[in-house]
């Protein structure tokens, strides 16, 4: 029987073996750092190692590892939901998730057995991480395979509790498929302090994580977190969990985990900046914060300040008290610029008097 699964290895010993992915087997089944290895050739090579030339240029792609799931189709009998877990799709996804487990563990974002990961794949099926086990030394047959109501199916170990708390934000919000928590040291330090990092500083983190939401603590697993974060989680993709870390959420695991970085390195940033010039930050000037939400939009992202004015938009005063938007608002200057008559006529009178007596 042909081999149906392919790792990053298993492809590069293909090209070196002179092969082309043409020789791939039909039903081959890649795991997602098999497709980056794929995705950096550039073509199908012949025999003797050179590029295959094309007639026509391959139409540039972008990455993409979410999970499509046929609806109405879940598995249900536990035969069934077992092969579904076995599968090779479903094995490819658990080897992303150690993957990503790893890369939180060495960037420090988990202690302990800190930390979960959770992604959606079918109507009322979810992946995650289990619980009393380290991120950084997780292995594929550790994955747990969940119900939305987080009720175990499959796998030997015991999945994680707070995946209630993910489930929260997948039942209120269906373009979140996959949610990522950890504890990074200055998101969970703002988390701490109750303070949202302040928007319009930083290009990639509008674009990104837009607005980030703060959630009120409750106990780790217990319905009243799984609310809190649930609730914020529909109109934020970063959620700063008071008291406790942070959770992000995206259309895929590596999109949910590209999201901890963008947070944790924009807490970081403005944690340093907020040290210089006496705490002054510049923020970004007119028209540039709404073309950000439109770029956010393009890419799919919804954001409920599309309508918000410009002041809205930068207005970071909670951030550092005493500082509001430098940009103004053109929409409200009509009205906030009339003057009250009686005060115009008494500051006419005195300007009147102090000229007199300069005089």
């Amino acid at each position: 029987m042909s081999k149906k699964l392919f790792t990053a290895a298993d492809i590069e010993a293909h090209f070196k073996a002179g092969k082309s992915a043409a020789d791939l087997p039909k039903d081959a089944v890649l795991t997602p750092s098999a497709k980056d290895v794929l995705r950096d050739r550039l073509g199908p090579l012949r025999a003797g190692g050179s590029p295959a030339v094309s007639s026509a240029p391959a139409e540039p792609m972008l990455p993409d590892y979410e999970y499509h799931w046929t609806p109405g189709k879940d598995p249900k009998t536990p035969a069934e939901i077992q092969a579904f877990f076995d599968s090779p799709a479903i094995v490819a996804i658990k080897h992303r998730m150690v993957d990503i487990g790893k890369r939180m563990w060495a960037r420090e974002y988990t202690d302990g057995n800190g930390g979960n990961l959770t992604i959606r794949v079918g109507d009322n099926l979810i992946l995650c991480t289990p619980t009393l086990v380290s991120k950084g030394f997780m292995a594929m047959e550790q994955m747990c395979l969940v119900d939305m109501d987080g009720k175990q199916l499959a796998g030997k170990f015991k999945r994680t509790s707070e995946c209630l708390t993910h489930i929260a934000i997948m039942k209120r919000q269906p373009k979140c498929k996959a949610c990522c928590h950890a504890h990074p040291p200055h998101g969970t330090a703002f988390a701490l302090a109750g303070v949202r990092p302040p928007t319009c500083m930083i290009p990639e983190a509008d674009v990104f994580l837009g607005e980030i939401g703060l959630a009120a603590y409750g106990t780790p697993g217990t319905p009243e977190v799984a609310d809190a974060v649930g609730i914020a989680g529909v109109d934020h993709m970063a959620v700063l969990m008071i008291n406790h870390g942070v959770i992000t959420w995206g259309k895929d695991i590596e999109d949910a985990y590209w999201k901890m970085e963008n947070l944790e390195a924009l807490c970081k940033i403005v944690w340093v900046a907020s040290q210089l010039n006496q705490g002054k930050m510049l923020s970004m000037t007119t028209g540039q914060a709404k073309e950000l939400i439109t770029i956010r939009q393009s890419l799919g992202m919804d954001d409920k300040r599309a309508n918000w004015t410009e002041c809205q938009l930068c207005d970071n005063a909670d951030f550092q008290p005493g500082t509001v938007c430098r940009i103004p608002d053109q929409a409200a200057a009509p009205d906030s610029a009339k003057l009250d008559p009686e005060a115009e006529k008494l500051v006419k009178a005195l300007t009147d008097q102090i000229l007199a007596s300069l005089k």
